[in-house]
């Protein structure tokens, strides 16, 4: 066992330089390379993910705008409708009133021509009453003057 253990002496013995430049070399590679490519890194991140917050924010602000679009676009054209409404209600209100105008002519135009209507048949009932009576007067003259020129044995 004991060259053994001489070989594995002489093996530990020649791997501490090769130990020693491994450890150098890790340290003056983590403070060269390392800790700037790891801040490096860190930044990145950091600007990536507050570009990655931002655009979110972004989004979010986004969003809220369109809501609040959409908000007004539904109220203005509540408002539009509601105009409209008021405009269709104002229209009918004066076609209601130009209708019940015309039919108050329309009735005071039935009043005045039944009016006149019955002046005229009361007119021509006193026409004709008069007419009927001098008709009557010479009917009857006819009649009776023939019979009393007979009676009378004159001449016709």
């Amino acid at each position: 066992m004991d060259p053994l253990l001489r070989q594995v002496g002489d093996l530990l013995l020649g791997a501490v330089p090769t130990a020693v430049i491994f450890l150098l070399l890790y340290f003056i590679y983590s403070k060269l390379v390392g800790k700037p490519l790891r801040r490096l890194l860190d930044e990145r991140r950091e600007r990536t993910e507050g570009a990655v917050r931002k655009a979110r924010a972004d989004v979010a602000a986004a969003e809220s705008k369109t809501q609040e679009y959409e908000q007004s676009l539904r109220e203005a054209r509540l408002a539009i409708f509601k105009v409209q409404e008021l405009r269709r209600q104002a229209a009918q209100k004066a076609r209601a009133a130009a209708v019940a105008e015309t039919r108050k002519r329309a009735q005071q135009q039935i009043r005045e021509a039944r009016s006149a209507i019955d002046q005229d048949v009361a007119e021509a009932r006193l026409h004709l009453r008069a007419e009927s009576e001098s008709m009557a007067s010479e009917i009857i003259r006819t009649i009776l003057k023939p019979a009393g020129v007979a009676v009378a044995g004159g001449q016709p």
